[in-house]
């Protein structure tokens, strides 16, 4: 299974608009962080890990031709906001994309994307998606996908396991249940969004914590990075088998 990461940042994104500090303004590319957003490829097999506000352009730049699902973590603007650029896919597969996620998710983008669900007339092309509730366990594209129950400070979201690959995003706390679910290990994707306390995301030392009660075996990538950490200075810090993600690398992993 290859992973590829999309985006890696915030719901702002790096550069943030109007900042002038020194990762916004940086000439390392590995400081461009669009929204948040992973695709997952297994032979011919594309699951998409959230749909991001930069989609679009997160596709064109990988060169995505299909898609065979979305596994959404939650229902905020820069993970579901893409979801109007499936349009492309419907077109080229003639087929809905099949859109999982817990019942409040769905919910959510029922609600945002009325103009898919209702029927306001005319002839404006819409998405096609077909909303699937997630259960304990099921197959997404025929790949066996485990949900875990992850809190985004107050809000119960998802985050997904395939095999020993385990994505988390937006997390602030993990309960017991999902650690347990996260035994065995090889390759984690976790949140670390800035040093300072946040109300609903992992700072950098939580995060830690969190991967080295997880302990996978072979390395943990941490994702939604904020503009208060350097790519460069992060990478030098961090512990062995612990790197942050960067918009664009790929990475491979055992298939489910």
């Amino acid at each position: 299974m290859k992973v590829t990461f999309l985006g890696t940042g915030t719901s702002v994104g790096v550069p943030a608009i109007t900042c002038r500090c020194e990762v916004c303004t940086s000439t390392d590319p590995l400081n461009r962080r669009l929204r948040t957003s992973a695709l997952l490829s297994v032979g011919e097999t594309r699951l998409l890990l959230d749909a991001s506000i930069d989609l679009r352009q997160q596709a064109l730049r990988e060169g995505i031709d299909r898609l065979d699902a979305v596994l959404l973590t939650h229902g905020h603007a820069d993970h579901v906001f893409g979801l109007d650029d499936l349009r492309m896919f419907n077109y080229r597969q003639q087929a809905p994309v099949p859109v999982y996620g817990s019942a409040t998710t769905l919910r959510d983008v029922r609600r945002t994307y009325w103009y898919v669900f209702e029927d306001p007339g005319g002839a404006s092309s819409r998405p096609q998606m077909d909303l699937r509730p997630v259960g304990a366990s099921f197959l997404a594209g025929g790949l066996p996908v485990t949900p875990l129950e992850v809190l985004h400070g107050t809000i119960p979201i998802l985050g997904y396991r395939l095999g020993a690959f385990a994505y988390i995003t937006d997390a602030s706390a993990l309960p017991d249940a999902t650690f347990e679910s996260l035994r065995d290990l090889d390759v984690l994707v976790i949140n670390a969004l800035r040093r300072k306390a946040h109300p609903t995301h992992f700072t950098l030392d939580r995060a830690l914590e969190a991967i080295a009660r997880i302990a996978p075996r072979r390395q943990a990538w941490l994702t939604h990075i904020s503009h208060d950490l350097e790519h460069a200075a992060l990478s030098a810090e961090l512990p062995r088998g612990v790197s942050p993600a960067h918009d664009g690398l790929t990475i491979e992993v055992d298939d489910p």
